[in-house]
């Protein structure tokens, strides 16, 4: 008889991650007011470290949303009306911020590679070249492919047009790969509390240019929300402008020191040791959909060649504690994801790999 379901199911999704008793033991503390001196406090606090994360001395906002939330802010901040933005979709989630950018009124091109492949720092250097953009959106790390694109490397070729402003999601790569936002020259980064930082969903976080925020002092429609204009003047009293989520912030708070205590080059190392560890797995028994030299340090989508049934195989998971992730969109059945991102130790993907493999034998 198979065993029961365990009360508590390790999650190698690509989000929400893992969160460590103690980050969401931190949720628990009282409730302070969002405009008294104990709140200003605490986001004071907040500021510096965010800063170190992103690797910028620039300011970082805190926004209580997902990280569609800030694709819509930097869409709707950083393209003057009449101005084209140019994605460069590589996978489901490049084209869903393309997408974000045509329900806020942008004038949308796409760039587009064959899922699995990376976009390239020439084909973007070929399109600029042919027209002027005021922006360019690209999706650091897809987790529907597994596929991280040559960032630093688009980002100069960007750099070559100097009224082009560069915004990247970074969702499912800050915190667990390097992300360098002041060297490479970015004026919007964003990321979400619930993949490699390792936090419970709700926050969104978003490094912020000078030159992203002269361009919103130019776009009159900006909305309130994600304001870029209204989120630096409350940041300057240490506020925001609605009232925020309050316990994830404790929870950020305990978690940008354990993330600091770590350290970064430690954080991303772990991160490679993990990703190389299921990489090789998969390529023994089944085979990578990311093409080689560019895949994911945060998690590894599998090309199912095996054909296995994946519900099958997460119920299998399921009852020994596990959880992995099916392919995303078009690409369920057809391949399966294994995040390998956030505070997972590598005895905890042993013990996933070895779990998997008790499902494969025959």
């Amino acid at each position: 008889m198979a065993p029961s379901t365990p009360a508590h199911v390790k999650l190698f999704i690509p989000g929400p991650t893992e969160v460590r008793p103690e980050v969401l033991q931190a949720m628990t503390r009282p409730m302070i007011g969002h405009r008294g001196r104990d709140f200003e406090d605490l986001f004071a606090r907040l500021q510096p470290r965010l800063r170190q994360v992103f690797a910028t001395a620039s300011r970082v906002y805190i926004s209580t949303s997902s990280g569609t939330g800030l694709w819509e802010a930097a869409s709707r901040n950083c393209v003057r009306d009449g101005r084209a933005v140019l994605h460069l979709v590589n996978g489901a989630f490049s084209e869903r911020w393309a997408q974000v950018s045509v329900t806020n009124g942008k004038r949308v091109v796409r760039l587009e590679a064959p899922w699995g492949q990376a976009i390239r720092p020439e084909q973007v250097a070929d399109v600029l070249a042919a027209d002027h953009f005021d922006a360019v959106a690209l999706v650091h790390n897809e987790t529907s492919t597994g596929v991280i694109n040559p960032l630093p490397q688009v980002a100069a070729v960007v750099h070559r047009h100097p009224d082009t402003l560069l915004l990247v999601d970074a969702v499912s790569s800050l915190g667990g790969a390097p992300v360098e936002v002041d060297a490479w020259g970015l004026d919007v980064c964003l990321t979400s509390s619930q993949k490699c930082l390792a936090l419970p969903p709700g926050l969104s976080f978003a490094a912020v240019s000078d030159r992203a925020l002269a361009r919103a002092q130019e776009v009159p429609y900006r909305g309130y929300y994600f304001d870029f204009l209204e989120l630096e003047k409350m940041l300057a009293r240490n506020h925001t402008p609605a009232t925020p989520a309050i316990p994830l912030l404790y929870a950020l708070d305990l978690q940008l020191d354990r993330i600091l205590a770590e350290g970064l080059a430690a954080r991303f190392a772990r991160h490679a040791d993990l990703a190389a560890r299921v990489q090789a797995w998969a390529a023994e028994r089944f085979a990578l959909f990311a093409e080689e030299s560019y895949r994911s340090p945060t998690l590894t989508t599998v090309a199912n060649t095996r054909q296995i049934n994946v519900d099958a195989l997460n119920a299998f998971l399921r009852e020994r504690g596990m959880l992995i992730s099916n392919g995303y969109g078009k690409l369920k059945g057809e391949t399966f994801r294994i995040a390998h991102m956030g505070d997972l130790t590598r005895d905890e993907v042993e013990e996933l790999l070895s779990a998997l493999d008790e499902f494969l034998q025959p």
